[in-house]
């Protein structure tokens, strides 16, 4: 019994060893029989592997975005990035260009008084050991400002210098409650005392009691022996409202400044008054007014209607006619 359980395997395998060499046989000769068994194994094996295929490639799907999520998310971080900085650099051009035009205004307004000035950027706002409404602006004694000179911008007066270092300099603002300056009405000699209120408006006292001033009359400055603190010509502010009550003083009125103080970004120094006292030549213009043109459309015409005839017209027209 032993003996014939240990020939099974030998059996088996040249059994299967002939049924090898025959298959081979058979399909080098030609014969179809193995190319049946191919395709019936194909047949067969086909639906596993669909099968398989579409069970694992979700999980293979999910595992590649997985892999990708962190380099996608790098990339939109990195073009949230560069869009900020293309914002911020959009941000700063237009300040760059928003202070070249307020320095190159400030420049024309020298030019046209004959001033020499140096130019500055405000780099800070306030002080710190006063109340007074201030601003520090980064040119000093080496760049030859010196204490009560006329400080300027773009559109008229913004103060004068009240202390000096070597880079940098205070200005009192002409907004400041301690601030007092000599005006001059413009195309009149009338003159007064401009004072800051701590606010954007201003109170003008006129000196004469007899004098005229009206709304939208132009202040000037009227200047200061030696040109310090103030020199002639700036443009100060408009007249806004008069007060017309009567009083033994002269007239007083309230005034808008030209200049904003409250965004400088840069104003120039005046160093040397040059030529002197520019007169009215530093007016501003005032500000062109839209003109509305209306055409008026030609109304429908309306038709009239011929009156017929009475019949007693009728009458006389056939009289006529015969």
């Amino acid at each position: 019994m032993a003996g014939r359980g240990g020939n099974r395997p030998r059996l088996l395998l040249i059994i299967l060893l002939v049924t090898s060499l025959f298959l081979i046989t058979l399909d080098l000769r030609g014969i179809s029989i193995t190319k049946g068994s191919r395709t019936a194994t194909q047949s067969f094996l086909a639906p596993i592997q669909r099968g398989f295929s579409d069970l694992f490639s979700p999980v293979g799907n999910f595992i590649s975005d997985i892999k990708n999520f962190g380099k996608v998310k790098a990339e939109n971080q990195d073009l949230l990035a560069a869009n900020a900085k293309l914002k911020a650099q959009v941000v700063v051009d237009k300040d760059v260009r928003g202070q070249l035009d307020k320095l190159k205004g400030a420049l024309n307004l020298a030019g046209k008084a004959g001033y020499k000035v140096v130019a500055a950027r405000v780099i800070g706002e306030g002080s710190a050991s006063t109340f007074s409404q201030t601003i520090t602006i980064d040119a000093g004694s080496r760049d030859g400002v010196a204490k009560d000179m006329t400080v300027i911008s773009s559109a008229g007066l913004v103060g004068v210098v009240k202390s000096v270092t070597t880079s940098s300099s205070i200005v009192l603002l002409m907004s400041d409650p301690t601030f007092k300056i000599g005006v001059r009405i413009a195309g009149s000699q009338d003159v007064g005392v401009l004072s800051g209120n701590g606010t954007t408006r201003y109170t003008l006292q006129l000196l004469d009691p007899n004098g005229s001033v009206k709304e939208n009359d132009v202040l000037l400055s009227l200047g200061s022996d030696g040109n310090r603190p103030f020199v002639p010509g700036i443009p100060v502010g408009f007249v806004k409202k008069v007060d017309n009550s009567t009083s033994s003083l002269g007239k007083t009125a309230s005034v808008g400044s030209y200049s904003q103080l409250s965004s400088l970004g840069v104003v120039t120094v005046v160093l040397d008054a040059g030529k002197g006292d520019p007169h009215d030549a530093l007016v501003p213009k005032p500000a062109p007014v839209a003109t509305i043109w209306v055409t008026a459309t030609g109304m429908p015409e309306t038709s009239t209607a011929t009156p017929s005839p009475s019949p007693t017209t009728s009458k006389k027209a056939l009289k006529a006619k015969k």
